[in-house]
């Protein structure tokens, strides 16, 4: 049916009826969408986070001497009635300024390198003085210095040691040399040996009486 005889029909509906049908009016159809406003807000300023460099300087510590910087030999031996002494250099090397303080380790080797069953005493007994722990700062060339003492006299079941090298550990080090002796070193009572702490001069006033500390 076309729109005019529509038309035509709902005029007639309207002069008997006397009466508007809605249904006989046609109008286009709107559609009405609404939209969904995004607002966003506006971009913040990022936060900006100053440092300031600090001020305070700290001066480096002089680091302890590793046996790679250092050059550790026997400086000489005596000895009397089962008692004796040697003392041990330890020379930097290095071109590195360091510094040694307390007491070194050791361990006695026979000459096929195994080792050897080794006590370790800190401080003095009959062969040297007892010595106060100080720092020593080698720099480069410099020399420290360190006693070790024992007896080698065997006295009832008691063992000796007899040693043609040492091992030798720098205080506060965690890594060592191998030292050979000139002197065979054969220590009894299990091979107790009596260590110094490492000292700077071989004068009188290295070998005062002091008590040792750890």
């Amino acid at each position: 049916m076309t729109g005019s005889a529509r038309t035509k029909i709902c005029v007639l509906a309207a002069l008997s009826a006397g009466v508007l049908l809605a249904a006989c009016t046609q109008s286009p159809s709107s559609t009405t969408s609404s939209s969904t406003s995004t607002s966003s807000a506006p971009p913040t300023t990022p936060t900006t986070t100053s440092s300031v460099p600090s001020t305070t300087s700290t001066v480096a510590a002089t680091s302890t001497c590793q046996p790679s910087q250092l050059h550790i030999v026997e400086l000489g031996s005596e000895g009397a009635a089962g008692t004796n002494e040697m003392t041990f250099t330890l020379s930097n090397t290095s071109s590195a300024e360091c510094t040694l303080q307390g007491y070194p380790g050791m361990e006695l080797l026979n000459a096929a390198g195994s080792d050897l069953p080794t006590v370790v005493l800190r401080g003095g007994g009959l062969s040297f003085t007892n010595l106060g722990v100080t720092p020593v700062t080698l720099l480069p060339g410099d020399m420290a210095y360190f006693n070790m003492g024992y007896n080698d006299v065997t006295t009832g079941t008691t063992t000796c040691s007899v040693a043609t090298q040492v091992i030798i550990t720098p205080p506060n080090d965690t890594t060592y040399a191998v030292v050979p002796v000139r002197t065979q070193i054969q220590a009894c009572n299990g091979g107790t040996l009596n260590v110094s702490p490492m000292f700077g001069s071989t004068d009188s006033a290295a070998t005062q009486t002091t008590t040792p500390s750890d």
